[in-house]
């Protein structure tokens, strides 16, 4: 149940190919002072979900709620010149309570906001900090240390204030042309409500798993300006090795009219002393729409032939399947999912900056007849939960300041209702999000 903003795999292959390390190698000055770079961003944001009913809350009292401010400051040096260059990733980030209190901030929930004592009272302020050092030798940059890995098995999540990192060892390399080769092993990660990287990983739908390392490895390919595919492993150890591929296409038929299409695919099967139990899961989904000058239709269709759900790194994006949406993943065993999406570019009509998204997704047949003991899910008088069904309809809007003194500052309003039978919650939840990025060096 991540946040929606899941990285296309067409996007995906636009990051990782001109991402960071490759800015770093070819667009910025050579230099470790030239190249270097240092972004503030200002993030204010206010978070709202009504849980329809007291018994759902994390707190008891129906809802939960709270406002905040984040101030999210990297540092990315050049690196020396010559063959061999060497430099440093840097951040600082804090946290600070606007708004919150009498339990509204979701108690010891994941989903708080803002980290909470003993008592369940939450934090007025939380900082995170933390750095890599990194070397580029020809088209490969190797980082050790705080990491923000961006792929469809590891994926650092950015949903709530402060954003997810990972501590190990990552390496990119763009020496191909169209082809981006990335890979790591990771010992810990952070939850964006805590100041502190944690020796072992959590998943989404398992919780903590004593798992001391989590490695991937794969690429992006781009075989031409209209077709992408992506593929990637990852192995998170005594727990899962997961495999994925996808595939992105675009086709224009004039300059106002274009269609699109995707494939996304996950194999995940348990590994070594099975933490999470014995599982054997497939996951799938595919997406055909039509762009018409402003407006984009899409239509995708998602299934899980798993008696187990499909799981992920918790507060990660690492969930590249189109039907996961702003609070549910439509992965429960056997689920099967229909989704239409609408999006507009008010650029079009005058407005630029301004954009609109609505979805509607609607799943059932969630079946956990023969899940393991780790992820079933049972009624109250204790059977197996079968023939469930949700949905889930998402509104959004987000301006883009285009010019002036406050360039660049975005305002998005996201809305979600979802309701379920017994096995998942009804709420309505709002998220008001404002955020002005600095460029101070």
């Amino acid at each position: 149940m991540v946040n929606n903003s899941k990285i296309s795999i067409a996007a995906l292959a636009v990051v990782v190919g001109s991402g960071p390390s490759m800015v770093m190698a070819e667009d910025k000055p050579q230099g470790f002072i030239e190249g270097s770079s240092l972004t503030l961003l200002n993030r204010n944001l206010y978070f709202n979900r009504d849980h329809r009913n007291g018994q759902s809350s994390p707190t008891g009292n129906g809802y939960s709620e709270a406002w905040a401010q984040a101030l999210i400051g990297k540092f990315e040096s050049g690196f020396t010149q010559g063959t061999v260059g060497v430099g440093v990733d840097a951040f600082a980030m804090i946290g600070l309570k606007l708004d919150t209190g009498d339990g509204r901030n979701g108690g010891r929930s994941s989903f708080d906001v803002l980290p909470v004592n003993s008592d369940g009272e939450a934090r007025d302020e939380y900082t995170k900090v933390g750095g890599a050092a990194k070397v580029r030798a020809f088209d490969t940059v190797l980082r050790v240390g705080d990491v923000f890995p961006a792929n469809p098995v590891v994926a650092a999540g950015d949903s709530r204030l402060l954003p997810e990192s990972f501590r190990g060892v990552t390496a990119t390399n763009t020496s191909i042309e169209g082809l981006s080769v990335q890979g790591g092993r990771l010992h810990a990660m952070s939850q964006p409500v805590s100041s502190d990287m944690r020796e072992n990983f959590a998943t989404f739908y398992a919780g903590p798993v004593n798992s001391p390392w989590i490695a991937y490895g794969g690429g992006d390919y781009a075989l031409n300006k209209n077709l992408s595919f992506s593929l990637y492993s990852s192995r998170l150890k005594d727990a899962w090795n997961q495999y994925y591929a996808g595939s992105a296409w675009t086709y224009s038929l004039s300059d106002e009219l274009s269609l699109f299409a995707g494939l996304n695919y996950y194999k995940a099967v348990d590994e070594g002393k099975q933490l999470l139990g014995e599982f054997d899961n497939n996951i799938w989904s595919g997406r055909v729409g039509v762009k018409l000058g402003a407006h984009s239709v899409a239509l995708s269709h998602q299934r899980n032939n798993g008696n187990d759900d499909f799981d992920y790194l918790r507060q990660s994006d690492s969930i590249f399947l189109d039907n996961s949406i702003q609070y549910s993943d439509f992965n429960s065993p056997k689920e099967r999912s229909w989704m239409v999406r609408y999006d507009l570019d008010m650029s079009t009509y005058g407005v630029p900056g301004l954009s609109f998204m609505t979805r509607y997704a609607r799943g059932s047949d969630a079946d956990y007849s023969n899940a393991n003991a780790v992820y079933m899910r049972r009624d109250a008088e204790g059977n197996p939960l079968t023939d469930q069904k949700r949905w889930e309809r998402d509104i959004e809007v987000k301006y883009v300041v285009q010019s002036g003194s406050m360039k660049d500052l975005s305002l998005r309003l996201r809305q979600a209702t979802t309701r379920a039978t017994a096995f998942e919650s009804d709420l309505d939840e709002v998220r008001v999000i404002i955020e002005y990025p600095l460029a101070i060096l």
